[in-house]
């Protein structure tokens, strides 16, 4: 009978042992190498060998163009919130927590706000043999813009995240995570009721998702994804994303082509929201207005350069941003950032609250 039992047990850790885990599977869905992994045999095939080439010269691109040169001027540029740990507040962010983590790699918690829905945690153990490719170059198509210009383009990725069963945000969060060097080790689906508090087993109108994970120096951290919509009417009718935010105390704020959308009265919420309970602002010219920024409570510069909006956003100008460039020694950047995204083209502007003591710069020689 013992003998019996030990076979059992010892039968059910190799089943256990053999089932991907979110971390597996984010390795497989960011092209990583598998060896040793329960999806090994399948990353034998030929559909993944070619996601897994295409990728890594798509992120080889990114990180000599853009991730690199990031990470190198931030602690710089933005001294108060790369260092910082407090929790950071992306909204309009699609799926983006690739360049999240990237700006501000010691947030204790990274909350991600946008329209696209969560989806289901992936599992390509459960993709047909004729699915397997058409999901993974799916997935590829989603995530070629934002490593190439660095924002998802809206209407490609809606297309794109329903095509095929990898739907929703999920899998490109996954590929982010992986390829970023962190380890997945939970994920679950999530909901917010009227009051901001996390639900694990009851539906509401805020569906979202939560990760935990090992980051790179092997602290953990945490990101949050919420399918809401942050218009004013919206806000007005279900808070419950302002409410969740409460809960998070002071954050460090984040945006970048965001459609210029907090320029109109529509989107006035969230924008005096981040300038009520953000620590620091970092955002393109398309994030909140330069003329609302409330001069006696925050510090607001600018860094790189302000050729103006877009001709799909040409509406969106500001006059008194462009002035500051022209009056002002500005500092440049190394990188390309939002919908002005070739090189010597990018506006960034960084504002910290009056509250937070600044840090001295670090000293160049």
């Amino acid at each position: 009978m013992k003998n019996t039992a030990a076979l059992l047990l010892l039968l059910a850790q190799t089943a256990l042992a053999q089932t991907p885990t979110p971390n597996d599977q984010a390795r497989f869905l960011a092209g990583l190498p598998q060896e040793g992994s329960p999806l090994a045999t399948l990353a034998a095939r030929s559909e993944f060998n070619s996601h897994a080439k295409e990728l890594d010269a798509a992120w080889a691109d990114a990180e000599e163009r853009q991730l690199r040169p990031i990470r190198e001027w931030s602690p710089l540029g933005l001294p108060e919130a790369v260092n910082d740990t407090s929790p950071l507040l992306y909204v309009f962010s699609g799926p983006d927590f690739l360049h999240a983590r990237t700006f501000f790699p010691n947030a204790s918690t990274y909350v991600l706000a946008a329209v696209e829905p969560v989806g289901l945690p992936p599992d390509v153990t459960k993709l047909s043999e004729g699915e397997l490719g058409a999901s993974l170059r799916n997935l590829r198509n989603t995530l070629n813009a934002s490593l190439s210009f660095s924002f998802f383009i809206t209407a490609d990725m809606k297309k794109d995240l329903q095509a095929t069963k990898l739907t929703g945000t999920l899998p490109v969060l996954y590929v982010f995570l992986a390829r970023c060097g962190c380890h997945i080790q939970s994920v679950e689906n999530v909901w917010l009721d009227a009051e901001g508090k996390v639900l694990t087993d009851k539906e509401t109108k805020t569906p979202g998702a939560r990760i935990t994970f090992l980051g790179t120096q092997g602290q953990t951290q945490t990101l949050y994804y919420f399918a809401t919509n942050i218009a004013s009417w919206a806000l007005k009718q279900d808070a419950s994303f302002l409410r969740f935010c409460d809960t998070l105390g002071a954050t460090n704020g984040f945006t970048k082509s965001a459609s210029y959308l907090m320029h109109l009265p529509e989107f006035s919420t969230i924008r005096d929201y981040l300038l009520n309970h953000c620590r620091t602002m970092t955002q393109d010219d398309s994030g909140i207005p330069w003329r609302d920024f409330p001069r006696d409570r925050w510090n607001v510069q600018a860094f790189g350069w302000y050729p103006g909006p877009i001709d799909l956003f040409k509406q969106h100008l500001q006059p008194d941003l462009a002035e500051y460039y022209r009056n002002n020694e500005v500092a440049m950047i190394p990188f390309g950032i939002g919908y002005q995204w070739r090189p010597k083209q990018s506006t960034l502007i960084y504002g910290v609250s009056k509250m937070v003591v600044r840090k001295a710069l670090p000293v160049v020689e």
